[in-house]
């Protein structure tokens, strides 16, 4: 059963990038230190993210990177070794599961300590549960979980938690010490002036906490 290898998972999102083109970015991250990457660029056609994928997977394949294509199993089935980050309501785990095979990396979005508990049942290789803070980009899931549904599911789960919402370096820290695994990022990363300087700093908050 293939898990992460990396306790910071950066999500992308070409619109946050302050202008910037987002593989060069990408390739800032990953000199950082090894990150997860979830490539999540929803408003692309199959055709347009098939070539953006093989370009960052170019990038991620240098620095051994696991990544990830968001909700987007034939996308990623079109690649060699990439995993599937899955929407709470996309194609249910089984059936994305039975499509990509045991070896590539399989996760999930959820949003209550019920669906972590169901998600992992349901054979995922990690969650990421969120939103744990406030944060603009998840506003339509509702009022953030906080701290403390964080804690609940690290206790009821054994695969791996990250946390995502409204995460700095601080709050990366206080989640690891509420059971996360570590953290997922977008606007902490690649809204920074500095990506590589943001990168590493999360990385250490991930890495050295609790």
């Amino acid at each position: 059963m293939p898990t992460l290898s990396s306790r910071l998972l950066v999500v992308t999102d070409r619109h946050q990038t302050k202008g910037r083109p987002l593989v060069p970015l990408l390739q800032q991250v990953l000199t950082a230190g090894t990150s997860a990457i979830q490539l999540r660029e929803r408003d692309l056609s199959a055709r347009e993210l098939v070539t953006l994928a093989r370009e960052v997977q170019a990038v991620t394949a240098s620095s051994k990177s696991q990544f990830l294509i968001n909700d987007r199993v034939d996308v990623a089935l079109a690649l060699e070794g990439v995993g599937v980050h899955l929407r709470s309501n996309s194609l249910p785990l089984p059936v994305a599961r039975q499509m990509l095979g045991s070896q590539r990396l399989l996760g999930i979005s959820v949003h209550a300590v019920e669906e972590a508990v169901q998600a992992e049942a349901a054979g995922a290789d990690y969650i990421v549960l969120g939103p744990i803070y406030e944060t603009p980009s998840k506003q339509t899931f509702g009022p953030p979980l906080g701290i403390h549904t964080l804690e609940k599911a690290g206790k009821l789960v054994r695969i791996p938690i990250i946390g995502i919402g409204g995460v700095t370096a601080a709050r990366a820290r206080e989640m690891r010490r509420a059971g996360a695994f570590g953290a997922a990022v977008i606007t902490a990363i690649f809204g920074a002036d500095d990506v590589e300087s943001a990168t590493r700093e999360l990385l250490d908050a991930v890495t050295l906490a609790p």
